[in-house]
Parts: C-alpha cells; structure tokens; sequence
C-alpha cells in the first residue's frame, strides 16, 4: 500500500481545480470499460458547482463527463480519463496498481494506492519521475486488516469527518468544540457537517450493528 501527494497540476482535472479552486473532489471508484479506458466516479463538494461543472465538461484530462446525482451541495459525475493522464493509466493497466482513495483540491491530490509488490511500486515511481510528475511517498505499508471505510461501509469524506469531531473532542462530554466551530476548521457549512455525520452514523450502524442486513445491494447513500 502507498499514499502519495501529487501536485495538481502534475495530475488530474488541474484546469477544472484552477477555475473552482474552493471545490474538492473525490474519486468513489474506478471501473475498467476497456483496456484504455478508465471510468472513475466523483464526488465534488462545495458551493461552486456551476463554475465547476462548466469546466469540468471541458477539462482535457476526461471525456464523457456525466452528472448522474446530486444531493445538497455534493454532485456524483461520471466521465472516462484521457490519455493526458498517463500515470493512472499506467499504474492502472501497465502494473496492475489499484486506487483505492484519490481526493483533489486546487493544491494537490492524496492518493492511497494497492501495489502487488515493492516492485511496481518502484516501477511507478521511476515512471513518474521520467515525465517530470511530482510527488511525495507520504507512507508504504502492508495492509494487515481490512481497510476501516470500506470495512464498515465508509466512504473517505465520512471516515475523514467522523476521525476530525472525535479528536476535536465533539462527542465529549461536556463537548470540546460545537458543530459550528468544527464546521469552520473545516471549510463547510454547519449543515453539511450535521448531514455528513448522520450519513457516516447510519453506514456504521448498518454495517457494524445490523450485520447481514445491509449488502452491497442496498440503497445506501455513499458519500454522505
């Protein structure tokens, strides 16, 4: 496993993240339609969207772009990667690497990557520095457990926004910091904040208290 940060304008949707630099993004999975073709789905935050949007349809580094949801101020698209993204492309097809997470801002991406081996992750390294990508190895480890967002039916935004209110002391009791104040550190509204703990307390409980009943072909929301 490798989590890399990766300056955004080495990576993807650069010229999108430069027109909406207050908007984040995050990459829900990626499906293989062909060989070439890659098809991740994001999810993108904020109070922007129609900047975004209209960027988005128009960045070089997708095609196809697709808004297939929204709900409150986060919209779902869909589109293919290009072939200006030659890292993902390589790492994806050339060395078998699996993204797992992948969220961008206006400054960088984080990604967490699954290497088979310390070989491709050498060989995805060299292959980056080759064509001038920058980037930090910020962590490379085995994974000895299942990973805690999925496991429990996570997504990152949650598992991000559960951790933060739990080391910022907001179920304490008395509490150490207030919705409000937790929802300015970290750049979103009170209510989307309120929305998102309530979607990750409802992944959780389905997952961990009501196992069996809540499969992969529930309704559930999964970015919220």
């Amino acid at each position: 496993m490798g989590e890399f940060t990766i300056n955004s304008a080495d990576f993807a949707l650069h010229e999108t993240l430069s027109a909406a630099p207050e908007m984040v993004v995050e990459i829900e999975r990626l499906v293989a339609t062909t060989q070439e073709r890659l098809m991740p789905y994001f999810w993108v935050t904020g109070d922007d969207q129609e900047t975004f949007e209209e960027a988005f349809t128009a960045d070089p580094s997708i095609t196809n772009a697709t808004r297939v949801s929204e709900i409150d101020d986060t919209v779902l698209y869909r589109a293919e990667w290009t072939d200006n993204i030659e890292a993902i492309i390589y790492a994806y097809v050339e060395i078998g690497a699996t993204i797992l997470e992948a969220t961008g801002t206006n400054e960088h991406w984080s990604l967490k990557m699954r290497f088979d081996d310390e070989e491709t992750v050498a060989e995805f390294h060299e292959f980056c520095l080759k064509r001038d990508v920058e980037f930090e190895l910020d962590r490379l480890y085995e994974q000895s457990q299942p990973m805690a967002s999925s496991q429990y039916g996570l997504t990152p935004v949650q598992r991000e926004t559960l951790v933060t209110a739990y080391e910022e002391g907001l179920f304490d009791v008395p509490q150490q910091t207030t919705m409000t104040e937790l929802a300015a550190s970290m750049g979103i509204t009170q209510q989307t904040l309120s929305e998102r703990l309530h979607h990750a307390h409802k992944s959780l409980i389905g997952h961990v208290l009501t196992v069996g009943q809540v499969g992969e072909g529930d309704d559930v929301d999964p970015n919220r």
